[in-house]
């Protein structure tokens, strides 16, 4: 595992990376690539949710839950893709519900959503490998103790935060968020076309409902257009 932590991460989270789950989730990916498994993404993408979005910008976050497992697509952002990938599905019916919520954005060619993290919108997934092609494969490997303790460590030593939780597993995060610390906690199904099928997410809102948020709060709006 290569790449280093912001700084203000570091400072928040440097402890996590010498316990020893984080030692066996390193033996683990060790042994991934010593058994010939292509893992994404980059190692030095591994951290970009952190290294692009420091702890003191931080305002909204947006939890997924594994990186994307086909190639050139991961680069360390969830729901995020790298120029010049197709956006996936899930991150069309993003854009789908940007256009009606937002009534000036206008449906982007490219899927890498870096311009919202450098904005402070930290992109989450709550387990930061994967192999390919294959969805969940390094999931209770340990990513997810480190990234539950950031959550908390964002709800506890900030106030005034969005939250968006798309899916079950997302607002199973929800335990980790302080309730007395003025966030916003944004839930909905999620975008994927299985889900959405059901209803709940196209007409939610969450990107208005955030900026709304923000303002009252004294903050910049975000920018979502890409």
């Amino acid at each position: 595992m290569a790449g280093e932590l912001e700084p203000g991460w570091n400072a928040i989270l440097g402890e996590e990376l010498t316990k020893p789950y984080m030692f066996s989730l390193k033996q683990f990916l060790v042994q991934e690539k010593e058994a010939g498994h292509v893992t994404y993404p980059k190692n030095k993408e591994i951290f970009n949710a952190f290294n692009i979005t420091p702890f003191d910008n931080v305002k909204v976050v947006i939890i997924g839950q594994d990186p994307y497992h086909g190639p050139n697509q991961a680069h360390g952002l969830s729901f995020s893709v790298r120029e010049g990938i197709t956006p996936p599905p899930s991150l069309k019916n993003i854009y789908k519900e940007l256009t009606t919520d937002m009534p000036s954005f206008k449906t982007p060619q490219t899927g890498d959503l870096t311009k919202w993290a450098e904005q402070g919108v930290l992109l989450l997934n709550a387990t930061l490998t994967v192999r390919a092609a294959t969805a969940g494969s390094h999931q209770k490997k340990g990513w997810e103790k480190f990234t539950d303790a950031a959550i908390k460590k964002l709800a506890d030593e900030k106030t005034g935060l969005v939250f968006i939780l798309w899916g079950a597993y997302a607002q199973s995060k929800s335990v980790l968020i302080n309730p007395d610390n003025n966030h916003l906690v944004i839930k909905s199904t999620h975008p994927s076309p299985l889900a959405v099928s059901h209803g709940g997410f196209f007409g939610s809102k969450p990107f208005s409902k955030t900026n709304d948020f923000l303002e009252k709060m004294g903050k910049n709006p975000i920018d979502w257009q890409i």
